[in-house]
Order: C-alpha cells, then sequence, then structure tokens
C-alpha cells in the first residue's frame, strides 16, 4: 500500500496546522503508517506515493496549479481525488481544515461503504487507485455554534475539539464570572477556528421581575464598566448578554417588557459602540415576553445581532418530543427573521439537547478556572447523563425533520448573516461526541440535504457516539 505525502505551507497557521493533524491522523488509521508532511513537492517521487496538497491558492502554491475552482465563500472548501493526487483546497484556512475534515466524512465514508453482498467495508487505499471524486462545499450558516453555562464544561479543549469535528465556528460561554483561565480557552479556540462570545448579565437574573423598571437606565454605564474592567483586555470576539425579558408575561409592574428593553438595550449599547464601535454585540432575547409586542423590538440598534430563545415548539423547546405548536412556531421564526428587514443581524438559540439542572443551580461567588476536571470527573458525569441522550437520542431520530425545517427557513431568509447556537450544557458533549449534536452541527452546516442522507452519513462516523 503506498503511503502519502501532504503538501502543505511552510508556516502553516494554527488553524491549517489542526488541518495537517486531522488528515495524518484519518490516512493513519486506514495505512497504519504515518503520511510524510513536506512544503517542496518540486522532489517527489510520484510513482512511490499518493500526494495530498492542502492550503489555499494563496498559500500553497501547488495547489494553483492542479485547482481552477473558484471558491468565493468564506470556509468553503473543495476536495478533488484523481490520478492518485488529492487536492484539499479552502477559500481559507479555514475552509482548508473542513475540507481535511470532510476527507473522511465524505470521500472516506462514501467508498469505505461502497460495498456488496460479501463485504459491509473496504479499504480501498489497498486499491492501485483512490476512486476519484468531486466535491465542494459551503456553510448554510454562517455562524454555528453552541451555547453554555462555562461552569459546566469539565474540559475546554475537549469540548472544543469536538465543536471543531463538527464544523461549528463559534461558542457562547456564560458565566456569573469571567472565568480566570478565559485567556487560555480563547487562544485554544481560535487556533480551532471557534470565535468565543462571553456572557454577562444585563439585568438577567433567575427572577427577571424584580427589578425596578423606573430606574433601570442607571444600570448601563455599570455593565459597560463591568465590561471595560473583566473583558476589554482579552482578543474578545463578543459578548452576549440577556436581560429582563425571559418572563411569562409582557409586562412588569404595567411596564411594557419589550419597550423598556429595547430602550434599555440601546441606552446600554451607546457606551461600548462609542469605545470599541467594532464590537460585535449580541441580545439573548426570550420571545415568550415579547411576542405580542414585536413592534417595539423594531427600534433596536442594527447594529445588535438579536439572538432569539424561547420561540416555541423544538427545536426551540429543551423536549425534542414537544412539536405540538411546530407550524406556529414555523409561522413566528418568519416572523421575526423579517422582523428588522432584510440586513437583520438575526440570530437564534435552538434546544433540545442536555441543559443545566436548575434544581441545583447555584450562582458563583468568584472567577472560577472551567474546564480542567480530572478524568474520574468526567467519567463518572458521562455515566450520569446516559440515560437522558438515550431520551433524546431517540425524539431527534423522530423529530430531525423539524430541526432541519427551521434551519432551512432561517437559510433561506439570513444565510448571508445568520448565527445559530444550540444549548449543549452539562451533557459531557466533551467526552462523548454524541449524535443528535453531530447531526445538527450538520444540517447547520448544509440546511438544503435530505434529512436521510445527513443521518446516514452522521451515523457512519467513527467518532460519533451514540447513546
Amino acid at each position: 500500500m503506498k503511503n502519502f505525502v501532504i503538501v502543505a505551507p511552510q508556516h502553516p497557521s494554527e488553524i491549517l496546522k489542526r488541518a495537517i493533524e486531522i488528515l495524518s491522523k484519518t490516512l493513519c488509521e486506514y495505512t497504519l503508517e504515518f503520511p510524510i508532511c513536506l512544503s517542496d513537492a518540486d522532489n517527489i517521487a510520484f510513482d512511490e506515493y499518493r500526494t495530498i496538497y492542502i492550503g489555499t491558492k494563496a498559500n500553497n502554491k501547488y495547489i494553483s496549479e492542479y485547482s481552477s475552482v473558484s471558491l468565493d465563500t468564506a470556509e468553503e472548501y473543495h476536495i478533488s481525488v484523481k490520478n492518485d493526487t488529492t487536492i484539499i483546497e479552502g477559500h481559507d484556512d479555514a475552509g482548508a481544515l473542513y475540507g481535511a475534515i470532510d476527507f473522511y466524512d465524505r470521500y472516506i465514508l462514501k467508498f469505505e461503504h461502497k460495498n456488496n453482498d460479501m463485504q459491509y467495508c473496504i479499504n480501498f487505499f489497498e486499491h492501485d487507485k483512490l476512486p476519484e471524486f468531486d466535491y465542494r462545499s459551503a456553510p448554510s450558516i454562517k455562524e454555528r455554534g453552541l451555547w453554555t453555562w462555562g461552569h459546566v464544561i469539565y474540559d475546554y479543549k475537549g469540548y472544543i475539539d469536538h465543536m471543531m469535528m463538527l464544523k461549528m465556528n463559534s461558542v457562547i460561554i456564560w458565566n456569573d464570572f469571567l472565568p480566570a483561565n478565559a485567556n487560555d480557552i480563547i487562544e485554544y479556540a481560535h487556533a480551532r477556528n471557534v470565535k468565543v462570545i462571553w456572557g454577562f448579565s444585563w439585568l438577567w437574573d433567575t427572577n427577571c421581575a424584580k427589578f425596578d423598571m423606573a430606574n433601570i437606565m442607571n444600570e448601563s454605564r455599570g455593565i459597560y464598566e463591568k465590561f471595560e474592567r473583566e473583558f476589554a483586555g482579552l482578543d474578545v470576539d463578543g459578548i452576549y448578554f440577556q436581560t429582563f425579558t425571559e418572563l411569562h408575561t409582557d409586562n412588569i409592574d404595567g411596564v411594557i417588557i419589550a419597550d423598556a428593553a429595547a430602550k434599555f438595550v440601546n441606552n446600554t449599547a451607546k457606551y461600548f459602540y462609542g469605545a470599541h464601535p467594532d464590537i460585535e454585540i449580541q441580545f439573548g432575547l426570550h420571545a415568550m415576553s415579547v411576542k405580542n409586542k414585536l413592534e417595539f423590538l423594531k427600534s433596536v440598534d442594527p447594529r445588535i445581532r438579536i439572538v432569539w430563545e424561547d420561540c416555541g415548539a423544538f427545536p426551540f423547546a429543551y423536549l425534542p418530543d414537544k412539536i405540538d405548536d411546530f407550524d406556529q412556531t414555523v409561522e413566528f421564526t418568519r416572523c421575526i427573521a423579517s422582523l428588522r428587514g432584510e440586513n437583520d443581524k438575526f440570530g437564534a438559540v435552538t434546544k433540545g439537547f442536555t441543559k443545566l439542572d436548575w434544581s441545583k443551580f447555584v450562582h458563583a461567588e468568584g472567577p472560577q478556572y472551567i474546564g480542567v476536571s480530572t478524568e474520574r470527573t468526567k467519567r463518572n458525569r458521562v455515566e450520569r447523563q446516559a440515560s437522558v441522550w438515550k431520551y433524546l437520542q431517540a425524539y431527534w431520530l423522530v423529530n430531525a425533520d423539524k430541526a432541519l425545517e427551521m434551519i432551512k427557513i432561517i437559510s433561506d431568509a439570513k444565510s448571508k448573516d445568520a448565527c445559530i447556537y444550540a444549548l449543549v450544557e452539562d451533557g459531557m458533549f466533551e467526552e462523548d461526541l454524541m449524535f443528535p449534536v453531530a447531526l445538527y452541527a450538520e444540517m447547520l452546516w448544509n440546511s438544503s440535504a435530505d434529512v436521510k442522507e445527513l443521518i446516514s452519513n452522521v451515523a457512519l462516523r467513527s467518532y460519533v457516539t451514540f447513546a
């Protein structure tokens, strides 16, 4: 069996290094030999090796020689296999990373299981020639990610690594206090093309009805000063906040929540934009308190991304079997997707996965190091969550089409600038990359695919776990 030579740029970025690592591991699994990694292919004995060129046209001169494909979208990639020469080309380094991941997901799995009645699987790398292949792909949703409380991340490296393998590129981490190891988390995430959006309260609490609505504007300056003290010195990709909208009523003491929230958010944001005009601000908005007062939200500063939550049935509901009001949820989603016009910065947090155990919740009293637990702690929590994942998995298999339909609606309306986050917390996603999350992530990448094709492709992946 011929070994591979990976030809990459001489000084690859951290993101491209991850692509080369993933590709090396994948090839070694099938050839039982680590590929050779070079930056100069001029003297390769091509009859002795199979060659893979990885990178972009801008940083790998050999790709321009073999590929005339034009990649126009951020994170887009092209995989070509012909005459034992493979090109994994990205529009950018992130595209090359996702191409390396999908070399397994889309190429190897396609031909490994191209079997006959005598064999379920074949190692086609043993053949004289590799099967020819030509495939290009770009994300349906611009920013695809997860939402979680930080104190229930038990291994931030595992959590981010699994996001990378699912082609997810953004995480919202909400905590009472900025984690003491926040800078380490950011650095690790950026090397894997994952943005870190830090979440903190703009008058959100476990009881949002307690605020003095007549004096909320006085809180704006203090919120901004907290950001300057704790967050401004970091390599911040953005901030996410919630305010007093997580209520099953549309008013507090006779004050309309939607109106008060819009005014308060705009008043607070002006401090941020005055000092940081390009900052990404995401407004986590709970729909149940504003769904009948949407006209007030049209006044929210257009620079602010509204990230909608609790919009109705699954996939916005916590439980994936809650689909009774699905048609109404579809109509509401269409409405909010066009609420602020064509260029609206739209976002959503969907659910249907593991969540915080609110019966045991207590607020933290200060900064913590998050995501640094022992192996024993992690495995113990995996066992405790096993039955939860089995339940979730069962209804994701039944109702996956509902999640895909909702993503398609958002993609069709906001494909150029949409963010969708799935709430996945305290489910040990960092240890086991569970099938429902992997399926959902693939929907975010390719919302135009058939749901059955997505299910079968994701189910075949060796790194995906079934409950």
